[in-house]
């Protein structure tokens, strides 16, 4: 037990260390863009409006006071950490004067829920029917299924977006292709208010399934393959052991602890599909919000959204690494 509390606490520390270098890239590459977020705001007012030069310089002032845009890149820095450990990152420029972690807080659980529903659909799907095709290569439905998976696997998420939105929304028009509920629903803990979120999340939902679960099923199958000519298979099969536990206790098992890390690995490649599939159906998440963000040349808000994924996704991959001695009791936590 302290090996393993030893263990947790290494991997803390290695969690902090990339939410840090992760969230200092991402300020460093904001404040070294040429695009100025004072500049982009003066220029939609002034073309919405005729200010006076006195009335521009005013503004200007205020906005680089406000943001700090006008100090050295170090005290920018450092007072950015301040602020971000206060869970406050200033207002968004694209609605101001809405603080960026109210929109973040705002689209997060949009993203949140088409990405944990996706992904377990995904990792379960692929793994569960990659095992039982590499158990039973003789099976055709597992042969024809394995064909649809090498065919669907290299498509990039874009490409199986846009078909889905060109059946469903054009040749079939029978699912909702834009938004994250109905213009006429109201937003409360009603039937018609969930049933309305569901049915909007399908075709993004379907989008990153499809593209998704071809790796997976395609490395369960291969390591399935290897796993039912190993000895301890072949002598529980003589032995009378039934075709499930052989599956469930002595394959899935022993298969699942390298598909653990590809999952891991595979959590921050979900999130940039993502903001493309979003962009894609107009859904109200966090990659729609990024994408904002960055055409605004909204500082405060690029931040918030990529402060916010760095740190959940370097959370999965925590969890998913404390989860590998608890599987397999041969991985080391010294």
């Amino acid at each position: 037990m302290n090996t393993y509390l030893w263990f947790v606490g290494k991997r803390i520390l290695q969690l902090l260390a990339v939410i840090f270098c992760g969230v200092s890239a991402t300020f460093l590459v904001t404040h070294l863009s040429p695009i100025d977020p004072v500049e982009q705001v003066l220029g939609r007012l002034s073309a919405r409006s005729n200010l006076s030069p006195e009335a521009i310089a005013s503004t200007r002032a205020a906005l680089t006071e406000l943001y700090g845009t006008g100090q050295p890149i170090v005290t920018q820095y450092f007072n950015f950490w301040a602020r971000l450990l206060r869970g406050d990152l200033g207002p968004s420029l694209l609605a101001f004067p809405t603080p960026s972690m109210e929109l973040v807080a705002r689209a997060l659980p949009w993203t949140l829920g088409l990405l944990t529903t996706s992904t377990l659909i995904t990792f379960i799907i692929g793994n569960l029917f990659g095992a039982l095709a590499g158990y039973n290569p003789d099976n055709r439905f597992f042969q024809a299924f394995g064909i649809v998976a090498i065919a669907v696997q290299p498509i990039p998420y874009y490409v199986v977006a846009f078909i889905l939105l060109v059946i469903f929304g054009f040749l079939w028009p029978v699912l909702p292709i834009s938004g994250g509920f109905a213009m006429d629903v109201r937003p409360g803990l009603t039937l018609t208010y969930i049933g309305s979120i569901l049915q909007h999340s399908i075709l993004p939902a379907l989008s990153l399934v499809l593209v998704g679960f071809g790796g997976w099923f395609l490395g369960m199958r291969a390591l399935v393959s290897n796993i039912v000519n190993d000895d301890y298979v072949t002598y529980a099969e003589l032995g009378g052991v039934s075709r499930r536990t052989i599956v469930d206790a002595y394959i899935i098992r022993n298969a699942m602890v390298p598909q653990l890390t590809a999952l891991a690995m595979a959590l921050g490649g979900v999130f940039s599909g993502t903001v493309i599939t979003e962009q894609v159906f107009n859904y109200p998440g966090i990659g729609s919000l990024l994408i904002d963000g960055v055409n605004y040349g909204d500082y405060s808000l690029v931040l918030a959204v990529s402060t916010v994924s760095i740190t959940a996704v370097a959370l999965a991959i925590f969890i998913v690494d404390l989860l590998h001695p608890l599987l397999d009791p041969r991985v080391r936590t010294e």
